[in-house]
């Protein structure tokens, strides 16, 4: 596990987002499967998955239980393919160091999730929950195409929601601020973050 406490948008910290213990959440339907992976580029016929991390939370986004942060190995012709944003940040956080040290498999980073997502979730019983979630989900498609089907055909885009509150209520949109991370675990709780934020603002 990483950071046991998560900062508010205030610059508190708010316990209330901390991972808790697995045994306070029971299997459910109604669970959901939040998800983030950090991608060599945008496109998934020609890049790779280099991260992946999920996060269980109940139907209220509470409580949170972080599952594995899988850092995935890929070659050094795909590092080297990569953009200048994409090697800049991901050279800056250390996942390219990281990617380059990993023996893991995208094969057995995708039975590592499906153990853990298992025994939170019942295979189709949550849709898959993030940021721009559809684009993860092109990559799960291509890579890792059993957990992608573990999940419910549906998405839980933020995202959506982020862009009526941009176009309708412009002062709620910019009163979340964004850390720009760009790590997997860390854009995972900034979603559910972003959600409360929104049920708190903009769903009333």
């Amino acid at each position: 596990m990483t950071q046991n406490l998560t900062p508010s948008t205030d610059g508190a910290v708010a316990a209330v987002n901390a991972p808790v213990p697995a045994a306070t959440l029971t299997k459910s339907d109604q669970n959901l499967i939040w998800l983030d992976c950090e991608m060599s580029g945008l496109d998934p016929e020609k890049e790779r998955l280099l991260e992946i991390a999920v996060v269980i939370t109940g139907p209220h986004l509470t409580p949170r239980v972080e599952g594995p942060v899988i850092v995935v190995h890929q070659s050094d012709a795909v590092l080297g393919a990569m953009d200048a944003w994409n090697k800049g940040t991901h050279g800056r956080s250390g996942l390219i160091d990281k990617v380059k040290a990993s023996t893991v498999t995208e094969e057995q980073a995708q039975a590592e999730l499906l153990a853990f997502i298992g025994k939170y979730v019942p295979r189709n019983g949550s849709p898959m929950c993030g940021n721009t979630i559809s684009q993860d989900r092109r990559f799960l498609v291509k890579y890792m195409p059993k957990l992608e089907t573990y999940f419910h055909y549906r998405c839980l885009d933020v995202s959506t929601l982020k862009e009526l509150a941009k176009r309708w209520r412009p002062e709620i949109y910019n009163s979340f601020k964004k850390h720009q991370k760009h790590t997997a675990l860390a854009d995972v709780h900034e979603s559910i973050d972003e959600l409360e934020h929104y049920r708190t603002h903009f769903l009333r």
